[in-house]
């Protein structure tokens, strides 16, 4: 696969709860010079401490996505008025598992009315979630009017993307909502398998080394 063609996809990450705005700045010249879609980081490293030629997204309800859905959207509103071009909320995963859809449809609609101009990804966890439970967080999503789902934060003990969920969440939103993999991409290879597995959008941390390894 082109490396062109994956490093247009990717939100270049920072998300270390020790991550200084030496780091951020640092992240910022990476992003420009490789050529990423965005740069996706903390809410208090909104605003950025310079301005980007490159897309910015912060996340919501990070890491455990156990906040109210009042906080959460209260913490998008902060990031919308702040002026970020995307939005990565995390699900409340118990209540997935729990089977109440309607919960997490109502939080990702709260988020939605809070930031309505703003690109809304869904972070569903999915290693965490049986595939029937991956279907209806994927449902719920679309029908909260979410532009995108997404598998994973990173920081679940259960895992990061993998190849059967993003296909599952493809199958499941169709071709006109977004399919983020994140989580573990570590190498070229699994990033081209994710992508060709429908995965639209790549959430890489080590963006060169995948690029590397193409």
């Amino acid at each position: 696969m082109n490396p062109q063609d994956v490093v247009s996809i990717v939100d270049h990450t920072l998300l270390a709860p020790e991550a200084t705005k030496e780091d951020v700045l640092k992240l910022l010249d990476d992003a420009e010079a490789l050529g990423t879609f965005s740069v996706c980081v903390s809410p208090t490293q909104i605003p950025l401490p310079r301005e980007t030629s490159v897309k910015v997204a912060a996340v919501c309800g990070f890491p455990s996505g156990a906040h109210s859905a009042t906080v959460k959207a209260a913490e998008a509103k902060e990031l919308a008025d702040a002026g970020v071009d995307e939005i990565d909320m995390v699900i409340n995963v118990g209540k997935a598992k729990e089977g109440d859809f309607d919960y997490i449809k109502n939080e990702i609609a709260a988020v939605r009315e809070a930031a309505p101009n703003v690109l809304l990804k869904v972070i569903i966890e999915s290693a965490a979630l049986t595939d029937d439970e991956i279907v209806a967080a994927c449902q719920a999503s679309v029908d909260a009017k979410a532009d995108y789902v997404k598998t994973s934060t990173g920081y679940h003990k259960a895992g990061g993307a993998s190849v059967s969920a993003i296909k599952l969440m493809r199958e499941t939103v169709g071709p006109n909502i977004g399919v983020k993999a994140s989580g573990g991409i570590r190498d070229g290879k699994f990033a081209t398998e994710l992508i060709e597995a429908g995965a639209s959008r790549l959430g890489l941390s080590g963006t060169q080394k995948v690029l590397d390894t193409l």
